[in-house]
């Protein structure tokens, strides 16, 4: 039982120092990032490059199995921005382009939504109108048979 305390010991503190250090590395590679893209935007390149960058040093640096999505690295970036005001003064006229306008992208997908629906509607109607051609049709050959259709026949 005796060897089993420090088999223990030796785990516990391995599960809490791992997580902190991959929390440490992730703060730093979004504050890095964030210095990647304000100084680019500084420096006068545009929002894609400097973004293009900063993404690209945020999943390298990140690794693991999941993959940072770029709605997670702009919010790092933004986060490490906002914490660190004095360093990045200059940077806060650049974050509105980390996150687009959600209003727009809100009526857009309502304007996608709406013309998937109207698109259906007509396929709807086209159906409709194929099945009542079809009764329809189906009637008439009921009421003609082949002898009242045949022209020769006295």
């Amino acid at each position: 039982m005796k060897t089993l305390k420090p088999k223990k010991l030796i785990l516990s503190t391995l599960g809490l120092l791992i997580p902190l250090v991959f929390t440490t590395l992730k703060v730093n590679a979004g504050s890095f990032g964030a210095e990647i893209f304000c100084t680019m935007r500084d420096g006068g390149n545009d929002h894609e490059s400097s973004w293009d960058a900063a993404y690209t040093y945020i999943k390298k640096q990140k690794g693991g199995f999941f993959k940072v999505s770029p709605k997670q690295a702009a919010a790092q970036i933004t986060e490490s921005v906002i914490r660190d005001r004095e360093t990045f003064s200059y940077c806060v006229e650049y974050l509105d382009k980390l996150h687009p306008n959600r209003q727009l992208i809100r009526e857009i997908e309502l304007e996608e939504k709406r013309k998937e629906k109207e698109a259906q509607d007509r396929e709807n109607k086209r159906k409709k109108l194929e099945r009542e051609l079809e009764e329809t049709n189906e009637g008439i050959s009921e009421e003609f048979t082949d002898e009242t259709l045949d022209r020769y026949s006295y």
